[in-house]
């Protein structure tokens, strides 16, 4: 299969708009068939099992299947926003990165680039990138699609956002994300059925799903929860996070305008370890912080020299 050919009638994620980003055109998510990305750097606000000491070699890429209400990175979603990354230059930037002290290379939301990234990668690791490759998503993601990657990458991290139609329609815009999550995380767990750790706790190989607390959703919460444990038990780690943090667009949401309630976190937390859920991370009081949003504006780490 010629990869670039999957740009020419563009079916990469659910949505399926089927437009041909190789002549210009553009489809929900607006982006161009070549990797647009707008920040490279070691971020020490993922997982401990991901950032380890130095942080992890996070690559931000521009755009999103999705579209939420509450983004906290809608910077990538702006038009212009990003600079096009050639093979070769990704390939230095993820050499560049385990050069600084990376723990693993973590691409976050790269989707819309999978074409191109395959090769991106397999150039890295021919150069001597040796970094375990993570797949940082939102969830909304074609099964098929994510086959293509079964010897590329190493750590699945999606996002289990909604069990509720409505919620997920409300908030993002994917009324259909309940029943696509089911089937993207069995792929992924399928794909790396078993979690490996190296001595120091690092994760090699293996599945983490993330689950965003939003406020007024905690029972949605309790049922994320409970379908993690059920349908997989100790085959995956999971965590959850209380960073949830508003922005302007949302000041006068009924919901969305305040952050979580400590009290309702905890609740959540308590929950899951009655469940028998304990393979996972929790954050401390305080992670609402906007220090999570890096400034996506100076190309850091992508420009060569910045």
């Amino acid at each position: 299969m010629n990869l670039t050919d999957l740009y020419r009638c563009c079916t990469l994620c659910p949505r399926q708009c089927r437009v041909d980003r190789t002549t210009g055109e553009r489809g929900f998510c607006g982006q161009p068939a070549h990797i647009q990305a707008a920040r490279a750097s070691l971020h020490r606000w993922e997982e401990p099992c991901l950032a380890g000491e130095k942080g992890a070699g996070t690559i931000f890429f521009t755009g999103c299947t999705m579209d939420c209400l509450f983004c906290q990175n809608q910077a990538l979603k702006r038009p212009g926003a990003g600079w096009p990354v050639s093979r070769e230059r990704f390939a230095e930037i993820c050499l560049e990165l385990q050069q600084q002290g990376a723990a693993c290379l973590d691409l976050v939301t790269p989707t819309m680039f999978l074409p191109s990234l395959i090769g991106g990668i397999k150039l890295a690791k021919e150069q001597g990138c040796t970094l375990p490759v993570v797949y940082n998503t939102s969830g909304y993601e074609r099964p098929e699609m994510l086959r293509l990657l079964a010897d590329t990458v190493d750590i699945w991290l999606p996002d289990f956002k909604y069990l509720s139609p409505n919620s997920a329609k409300m908030y993002s815009k994917t009324e259909n994300y309940p029943e696509n999550i089911l089937s993207v995380l069995d792929e992924m767990v399928e794909q790396q059925p078993n979690p490996v750790f190296t001595a120091q706790g690092l994760m090699k190989k293996g599945v983490l799903i993330r689950h965003l607390m939003l406020p007024g959703l905690e029972r949605e919460t309790r049922l994320i929860l409970r379908t993690i444990q059920k349908r997989y038990g100790n085959r995956v780690w999971f965590s959850l996070m209380s960073q949830y943090t508003p922005t302007p667009g949302v000041k006068n949401h009924p919901t969305l305008c305040r952050a979580v309630e400590p009290k309702a976190y905890q609740s959540a937390v308590r929950y899951a370890l009655s469940i028998g859920l304990e393979q996972g991370f929790i954050q401390q009081e305080g992670a609402v912080n906007e220090s999570f949003i890096p400034d996506f504006t100076r190309g850091t780490g992508i420009l060569p020299g910045r």
